[in-house]
């Protein structure tokens, strides 16, 4: 069905663009040192800079390479959804080595950069045509940090949908291409080349080193890379908050690798499940291990008041956020296009809503 999907959508070109107010092309990318790379060797860490707000952030190079996903039958605590593990291999890519903070998510979320123009605070970017016609959040109705601090906090309680449309937002703003991690890349990132149950080790003794979790957190959410990093230089791979991901989740979806697998990702056909990885503030150590699975909840918007439930918020997700991932080979329209969001009816009635002022 997606395969069919993506047939019709690159052979139809009488059909109403996804966002018609949005330039033809490309927007030019933001120059960045060390931002370009001809291949993977040349790869180097660089702080991304989004155009139009005071936010930065810094992303990772991760080489290409092979990986046993999933955890081994002998690994305490592992659920049979870990199983059986597999070998994967993944093209390089950058990540995020932190969680996407308050700081970069809230000028998407409260339309900050178009405010700050207006207001002459900012000036106009050349990217701001293609940026602006990116669909974005409601205004939240309750705040929704939940008390529990922005400045250099992760971004909290926004859907899988809200996360994917920030990555399109973000690669409006820089002209280059951001996405969501796969549920492969996540883990390949999150064991930065071990093999034990946690980046560090085994011992959950060393938890509180490198994770905010159940024990440690005191109920709350913290500021982004106060913890030890991984080896590859990454933080609260382990712990703070989830993160989604692009997958479906499928408890079942491991048994379906018999050969190597290139680069995997279970594209979602459906609201829920979806994937998040990591473990929270809010979660005992066993959900912070490098192979730990969890899929999203309806539940998750619970309290939402309204009807039908937000496509932005989840009420009662105070402890799932994102990190952002960028492809050294970037891809073809089409494939970026379901990287940010796969189905176009489902587009349309968000956009529809959206002029008539609907949540």
């Amino acid at each position: 069905m997606l395969e069919l999907f993506l047939f019709v959508l690159s052979q139809a070109p009488a059909q109403k663009p996804l966002y018609p107010d949005m330039p033809a092309g490309s927007p030019p990318p933001v120059p960045v040192p060390d931002a370009i790379a001809a291949d993977a060797a040349s790869m180097k860490p660089y702080t991304e800079v989004i155009v139009g707000t005071k936010a930065r952030f810094e992303m990772q190079p991760i080489a290409a390479g092979k990986f046993t996903m999933g955890s081994a039958p002998e690994e305490k605590k592992r659920k049979p959804s870990e199983g059986p593990a597999h070998d994967v291999e993944l093209a390089a890519f950058w990540i995020g080595r932190c969680e996407v903070t308050w700081d970069e998510y809230t000028p998407f979320q409260m339309k900050l950069d178009k405010a700050a123009r207006l207001q002459g605070g900012e000036s106009a970017q050349a990217q701001d045509a293609w940026a602006d016609a990116v669909s974005r959040p409601t205004p939240p109705y309750v705040p929704m940090d939940f008390g529990m601090g922005k400045e250099r906090c992760p971004a909290i309680s926004m859907t899988q949908f809200a996360a994917r449309q920030y990555t399109q937002w973000l690669s409006m703003k820089t002209g280059r291409f951001y996405r969501l991690p796969s549920e492969a890349e996540w883990e390949y990132a999150c064991r930065a080349g071990t093999k034990s149950a946690f980046s560090f080790g085994d011992d959950t003794a060393a938890l509180g080193d490198h994770a905010w979790y159940f024990e440690n957190s005191g109920e709350t959410y913290h500021p982004v890379a106060l913890k030890k990093p991984n080896p590859w230089g990454l933080f609260d791979m382990h712990g703070n908050v989830c993160e989604w991901v692009l997958d479906q989740y499928d408890e079942a979806s491991y048994a379906s690798f018999k050969t190597l697998a290139q680069a995997p990702i279970a594209w979602p056909t459906k609201l829920y499940p979806c994937s998040v990885r990591g473990g929270s503030w809010d979660d005992d150590a066993d959900r912070l291990r490098s192979s730990a699975r969890r899929g999203s909840l309806a539940a998750w918007q619970q309290q939402d008041p309204q009807l039908p439930k937000s496509i932005w918020y989840l009420t009662d997700a105070k402890f799932v956020g994102f990190r952002v991932v960028r492809p050294l080979v970037e891809p073809p329209e089409v494939e970026k296009l379901r990287a940010w969001s796969a189905d176009t009816d489902a587009i349309r009635e968000i956009q529809a809503r959206q002029r008539t002022g609907a949540r």
